[in-house]
Order: C-alpha cells, then structure tokens, then sequence
C-alpha cells in the first residue's frame, strides 16, 4: 500500500495545510500556531517539493494481471523476480529510471540518457509457467546489443529464469523473464 503512495505528493498536501495554517494564524495574531506552520509546514513543503522533482513514477501493469497469473505467481515465482516486480511498481527517487544499476551492470548503457526506459510490465502464464513481461524503450540499445547480453541477464535474474528477447517493433524491446519449469516453491 505505501509503495503505491507519493511521498512528494505527502509532503506537499501536510507542507501546505500546515503553512498555510502558519500564515492564517500570523494574520489572527495566534502565535503558537503561526509557529508550528512556519517551523515545520515551509520546511515540510520544501522537502516535498524537493521529493516530487526526483520522483519515477511506479511502472504500470498493461493489462493488469488475471487471477489465473497471481496463483501460478505464488507458486513459481522466483525471488529475484518478485523483487523486480516490486521495485519497479514503486514510487522511487533519485534515479531517473527503473533498474538503472542492473541495467548498467548488465551492459546496456552506462550513462543515465544511454539506458532502456521500463514502459510496462505484464504477468503472464507461458507453458505453465510464470513470466514477467517488461517492455522497453531502447532508442539507445539496438536488439543485437540485448541479444549479445542475454547469456549475462540468465545469470544475473539467477538460477530458475529463463531470459527471452523481442523487439516488437523499433527502438522498442521485450524482456520477458520465465520461470523454468524445475522452479517450484515449497
């Protein structure tokens, strides 16, 4: 639930109320008021300011999961997978996009501009077994770049995964990430 929530949209609602608060109690002479707004709602309002100028916005899921999808997600999803599920349907701040660190070791860009943009992210069922779609804008990164990576990007999603390479159409790229089928939670 709070990952789904925007810290710099936090910040600026009780930063506002709370100087706003400040400056109505300046004008009414309440002094304890008039503080509390000014000492804590500028302040608050800054820091969510500063928040929502470096906010990456959760990556959505197109279309959003079946109920079919969720139970095999319980039951074969890697915890390599659920962690990248998790981080990119995340607000997040200070990095200008999903996966910059992984992308970076991996190879596909080193500088900021250079990375693939995460665009969506769908959960699918594919020979029973339980795949993470994530869809890329690479305008940077040409296809046989991320085919060149993809023995890398087995080892790096760890044992149980199987990495498979699309571009469905230009400067775009699919991801998807599959279990294998020897991958069972207990």
């Amino acid at each position: 639930m709070l990952r789904k929530i925007s810290l710099g949209t936090v910040g600026l609602i009780i930063g506002g109320i709370l100087t706003i608060m400040g400056f109505v109690s300046y004008a009414v002479h309440n002094a304890t008021l008039n503080l509390i707004g000014f000492f804590y709602g500028i302040p608050i309002l800054l820091g969510g300011l500063a928040l929502k100028a470096n906010e990456l916005k959760p990556v959505p899921f197109v279309p959003p999961t079946p109920e079919s999808v969720l139970s095999l997600r319980e039951q074969k999803a890697t915890d390599t997978l659920n962690q990248v599920r998790q981080d990119i349907t995340r607000y997040r701040y200070g990095i200008d996009v999903h996966l910059d660190k992984a992308l970076s070791h991996l190879g596909l860009g080193q500088l900021d501009e250079e990375l693939p943009e995460i665009l969506a992210l769908r959960e699918t069922e594919i020979d029973g077994n339980y795949a993470l779609v994530l869809d890329f804008d690479s305008p940077q990164v040409p296809l046989d770049v991320w085919e060149q990576k993809q023995q890398k990007m087995t080892a790096f999603f760890g044992p149980g995964v199987d990495v498979k390479i699309a571009q469905p159409e230009e400067e775009k790229i699919e991801l998807t990430l599959v279990t294998t089928s020897e991958t069972e939670k207990s």
